[in-house]
């Protein structure tokens, strides 16, 4: 697997190759007995031992380690500017393995605004594994060092977070947490490693949904994290997920290659479609606002211009002018865009969030989020025009 990665690793030399073309081209791996540009699928469970005992060719069982797995973690390595990546089962599995790697007893500092089935899951199943969590709004840095106490030994952070789309200072953040021994995890799904490159500006650990961008096609479910180092607290991850399981599938792992292989074509399309349907409603009289990072009224604009390249995502939430009834209303209308939870495929998805995550969500009952796909962005705006009417 070394020689693997190293072999990539020199393939995606700035100077040979951009990133564009690594995801294209899936690192511009050929297979060696076919000649094929796509590679196989490889989904063996087990695998023969050499007469002395040994497992030279790098594999032993499935549940630990798969080639097209590692193929994945190979593309997800090079975008990310990373030093190893692991894929799982689900994005919660990925950033499941992250808490379960911490020793009990450590302090955990997460956003207000995040993936509402993980903030669950830290309130309820993390101090059942020792862990204390604090809850802080991350784009208040002040309010961050407030939070921190000697036992701190993870910052989690998402930006921009899902679904106000709050966009957090990731190198101010890693500094903080740097300073206090801890390390940072950043939740990059919404702005993929096409806009964001947490690493560059300090975080340990990339998580992301892969179900969401780097998939595409809301027909995978996978997780993936990808480490600045490959320390001892990575090395308590990768054993995590060889013990408990939590691998993704060779047949998934090869949907999520393809679907790498237009992750950059897809977020641009995203982007731009998100940036004009943004402006569009931010002056309609049945939206009172829009929540998206591009707009310079956001509160976060000025950082996501700093830390977003080319683009500024493609999830926005509007809020309706009539309130909650309103806002399910036009959701109830839309026919182009899709009644459905999830985000990042190639076709528009819109979603009333405050009924689905209940009692504590940070969405406002009358907002509705929107997942911006690739179709023609005029198709997108007079359909949410026809359901606002409507509603």
């Amino acid at each position: 697997m070394d020689d693997l990665r190293r072999t990539f690793r020199d393939m995606t030399d700035e100077t040979r190759m951009r990133p564009e073309t690594v995801a294209a081209q899936a690192l511009g791996r050929v297979d060696a007995e076919t000649r094929a540009v796509i590679p196989p699928v490889h989904v063996a469970t087990t695998f023969i031992r050499d007469p002395d005992n040994q497992y030279r060719a790098g594999y032993e069982y499935a549940r630990d380690d798969n080639a097209t797995v590692r193929h994945g973690e190979a593309v997800l390595t090079a975008l990310e500017g990373g030093s190893d990546a692991r894929l799982f089962s689900s994005g919660m599995a990925a950033a499941a393995a992250v808490f379960q790697a911490l020793d009990a007893g450590s302090h955990v500092i997460a956003p207000r605004v995040m993936y509402w089935a993980l903030a669950r899951w830290l309130r309820e199943i993390a101090p059942r594994w020792g862990l204390s969590v604090d809850f802080v709004d991350m784009d208040d840095l002040d309010a961050v060092r407030a939070a921190v106490r000697p036992e701190t030994k993870l910052i989690w952070i998402e930006t921009p977070g899902n679904p106000t789309w709050v966009v957090t200072d990731i190198a101010a953040l890693a500094s903080i947490a740097h300073d206090a021994g801890a390390r940072v995890a950043a939740d990059s799904t919404v702005a993929t490693p096409v806009l964001t490159r947490p690493l560059e500006h300090g975080a340990d650990i990339v998580m992301h949904s892969a179900t969401k961008y780097l998939n595409g096609h809301s027909d995978v479910v996978a997780g993936a994290l990808v480490t600045a180092q490959a320390d001892d607290f990575w090395q308590r991850i990768c054993t995590h997920r060889a013990q408990a399981g939590p691998i993704l599938g060779p047949m998934e792992a090869a949907m999520l290659l393809r679907g790498m292989r237009t992750l950059y074509l897809r977020v641009d399309a995203a982007c731009r479609g998100a940036a004009a349907i943004a402006d569009h409603f931010s002056k309609h009289p049945k939206v009172s606002h829009v929540l998206y990072p591009g707009l310079a009224d956001h509160p976060g604009h000025e950082m996501a211009a700093r830390q977003m390249a080319g683009g500024f995502g493609g999830m926005l939430s509007i809020r309706v002018a009539g309130g909650e009834a309103a806002a399910i209303a036009t959701a109830a209308n839309v026919q182009i865009w899709k009644r459905a939870t999830s985000l990042g495929g190639v076709e528009s998805l819109i979603e009333h969030r405050a009924s689905v995550e209940g009692a504590g969500s940070p969405a406002p009952p009358d907002m509705l989020r929107l997942s911006v796909g690739i179709e023609n962005p005029v198709d997108l705006i007079e359909d949410l025009e026809q359901a606002l009417a409507a509603g």
